[in-house]
């Protein structure tokens, strides 16, 4: 599989260059083009932030209630939180998991996730440092 992100003007000498891609690399076969729009995802300064300083703060300053939780623990809890969850059952087990994943959020809809967690963690007395913001050791 190829990508390509098209530049927003003068697209059309790309376009011409993956049409030869095309034609050379799959000469006479049925192909699929998906086309979407472009969206930044989130960075790895941002996915650092999350596990770095929110989860961290959060278990060190989550007291007693917190105890034996888990970054991934608060990781499940927080994207059920903001996306919701579905129920997934297996025999007698059942499973709630989250409906989406961290992973392929765009920069815009990771800073959203953590500012609604530190918007609940707050109204439970956890203040969150915000990215960048010096706070005394």
């Amino acid at each position: 599989m190829n990508t390509w992100i098209l530049p927003e003007q003068d697209r059309a000498a790309m376009i011409e260059r993956i049409s030869n891609f095309i034609a050379a690399t799959l000469p006479g076969k049925r192909v699929r083009v998906t086309v979407e729009k472009y969206t930044k995802k989130r960075s790895l300064e941002q996915n650092a932030y999350l596990w770095g300083v929110c989860y961290p703060t959060i278990i060190r300053e989550g007291g007693e209630a917190l105890r034996g939780w888990t970054a991934e623990d608060l990781h499940r809890l927080f994207l059920m939180r903001h996306f919701g969850s579905e129920m997934l059952r297996w025999g007698d087990t059942l499973e709630h998991r989250p409906l989406r994943t961290s992973s392929k959020l765009s920069t815009v809809e990771f800073s959203a996730f953590v500012e609604s967690i530190q918007q609940f963690c707050a109204e439970q007395g956890v203040y969150i440092p915000s990215p960048n913001e010096d706070v005394p050791a």
